[in-house]
């Protein structure tokens, strides 16, 4: 051989890594998304700074990333199938919210990486081992923890004095959630001399059956955590709670842009730019087995005065000073 062509030969032989690892670089990424939302619903806007962040940390939908979304709507149905088709493109990673769809996810595949932006309890849902080190596919967010419903009822409590009874709506069907939820509940309303009451709802029918059960006895008032259902409903809930003069805390933030009295939960649009993060670390190689479940570390505080003022209520200067957001 050649002294030229063996140069080149052992050239293009040490080029060869260089090469492979700019085209390992160079390969498009597929991200699903699955939301128990309408694609209407203002939770678009969550999934929108999701987005931004993961382009911000280097994933740009134009050069190294592909997303599919699918808006699901609560109808398990439509979750079931939606979540199979996902997973039957074999993504990189999928990014989902909720309890019940964790659950589908976690039946349907164990090997690609899935971040959950917002579960109750991961380890009840079996979607960890620990909180520190998951063990399985599935990492993410939780959104709840125990002391988060005595700092609601306290809060309603301080804006209601005269309330006795505080009813906690939710869908039974996520039953994981409805079992951590009443045994926070009643463990806080215990604490508190609140007498705790359950309502449990499916629709918009039953959302109304039960407000107005709260108020055939005086002195009631509701208390509202993470749920797929009552998200859905929340603009019939806002109303039905004015309409029988019923004061009621709320877990997130999109309820009081519908009018709700007072809404203290997580940060939700920081555990969905945390959710990205993650989204981030999988791609570039570390393990969701690996990554620690994260508790809930921002919590907001939004007061609707004009709604308090409708109810007959006045808001302690207290309360006022202390919360990110007052509206007028």
């Amino acid at each position: 051989m050649k002294r030229r062509e063996f140069m080149f030969g052992l050239g293009g032989l040490m080029a060869c890594p260089t090469i492979a690892k700019a085209q390992q670089k160079e390969r498009m990424r597929r991200i699903g998304i699955l939301m128990p939302f309408p694609k209407s619903d203002h939770y678009s806007g969550n999934v929108q700074v999701f987005r931004q962040e993961l382009l911000k940390l280097g994933w740009s939908e134009s050069g190294n990333v592909q997303f599919d979304e699918r808006w699901s709507t609560d109808n398990m149905d439509m979750v079931r199938a939606d979540a199979a088709s996902l997973v039957e493109q074999k993504p990189d990673v999928i990014f989902i919210v909720g309890d019940r769809v964790t659950k589908v996810f976690m039946k349907l595949t164990n090997s690609i990486p899935i971040v959950v932006g917002g579960v109750s309890d991961p380890i009840a849902v079996g979607a960890a081992e620990s909180l520190a080190r998951p063990g399985h596919n599935v990492t993410g967010f939780s959104l709840t923890e125990a002391s988060m419903f005595g700092k609601m009822l306290e809060i309603l409590k301080q804006i209601a004095p005269g309330i006795s009874r505080v009813g906690m709506m939710y869908n039974p069907d996520n039953s994981v959630a409805a079992t951590a939820y009443r045994r926070w509940f009643e463990l806080s309303a215990g604490q508190l001399g609140i007498q705790p009451v359950n309502l449990t709802v499916h629709d918009a029918a039953e959302i109304e059956h039960a407000i107005a059960s709260i108020v055939e006895q005086r002195d009631g008032g509701v208390l509202l955590p993470p749920d797929l259902t009552t998200s859905r409903y929340r603009t019939e809930i806002v109303t039905s709670t004015a309409r029988y003069g019923v004061p009621a805390i709320y877990w997130n933030r999109e309820f009081s842009e519908s009018g709700g009295l007072v809404i203290y939960g997580p940060d939700s649009l920081q555990m969905y730019r945390q959710s990205a993060g993650y989204v981030n670390r999988i791609l570039r190689g570390e393990k969701p087995a690996d990554l620690p479940f994260q508790q809930p570390t921002t919590y907001r505080l939004t007061i609707n005065l004009k709604t308090a003022k409708g109810l007959g209520l006045t808001v302690p200067s207290v309360l006022l000073t202390s919360a990110d957001e007052v509206i007028e």
